[in-house]
């Protein structure tokens, strides 16, 4: 029975050791093949279709309770008058809520003393349809907002023009390595690996940042967007095959 066991292990060795000396010599002959690399990328250009700006209310007072009463006081004005621009509340929701201390330098003590404290909260407001931003954004400058600012600028077929934009990055690499591979005297092989260089951003493309100070102003405000690119680029590993020498 023993003589038996060992047979059957001297077995599973021997399978184990030229498994391993097949794969090595396997990895060892894919590591040495000719290979081409090549990096691409690939571009759609989109016009954007919504936007998405921040609403700062704010106010200083000698207690934080005063000044957190008088920023709710603004807040709800705000949202109020974004109501009547057709935001809906799901769309402006608070993005950050503050109450501090205020310190000012007193010359005479030589030191800082309290002066009061700041209340500050933050909406970021979305807006589904792009003639809309600048009725948005006088509701919540004429309505109390004290500052409207980081208007960014996207679209809503982002992923779908990011898959255009990968595919048209696959197809490129793909182009250039024919005629590396052309160039160099032989043809072009199996696509070996593929990966994208960077990963793609999660948050929407920006177009542009903007800070107003609120002040009820002549004439509605007008924000026009220019088009915008959504990249992607790709790295890519190919076979190459040689012309055989004669």
């Amino acid at each position: 029975m023993k003589k038996k066991s060992l047979t059957k292990r001297s077995r599973i060795l021997f399978g184990a050791l030229l498994l391993a000396l097949t794969t090595g010599f396997s990895l060892r002959a894919y590591a040495e093949e000719p290979q081409l690399v090549v990096s691409s990328t690939g571009t759609v250009s989109v016009r954007p279709d919504m936007a998405e700006f921040g609403v700062v209310v704010k106010s200083e007072a000698k207690t934080a309770e005063k000044a957190s009463a008088e920023t709710a006081a603004k807040y709800r004005s705000v949202q109020d008058a974004l109501r009547s621009a057709g935001i809906p509340l799901d769309d402006a929701p608070s993005s950050s809520y503050t109450v501090s201390p205020r310190w000012e330098w007193d010359q005479s003590a030589g030191r800082s003393v309290l002066a009061g404290y700041t209340a500050r909260h933050v909406i970021m407001v979305k807006v589904r349809r792009l003639d809309g931003i600048g009725k948005a954004i006088d509701a919540a400058v004429q309505s109390g907002a004290d500052e409207v600012q980081s208007v960014t600028f996207s679209s809503s077929r982002y992923e779908m023009l990011r898959e255009q934009a990968l595919a048209a990055a696959m197809e490129n690499a793909r182009k250039d390595a024919g005629i590396m591979a052309k160039s160099a005297g032989g043809r072009l092989g199996q696509l070996l690996e593929a990966g994208e260089s960077q990963p793609p951003p999660r948050e929407r493309p920006q177009m542009e940042f903007m800070a107003m100070k609120a002040a009820p102003a002549p004439a509605s405000t007008e924000i026009a967007p220019s088009d915008q690119d959504i990249s992607v680029s790709v790295t890519t590993r190919w076979r190459f095959i040689g012309t055989p020498v004669k």
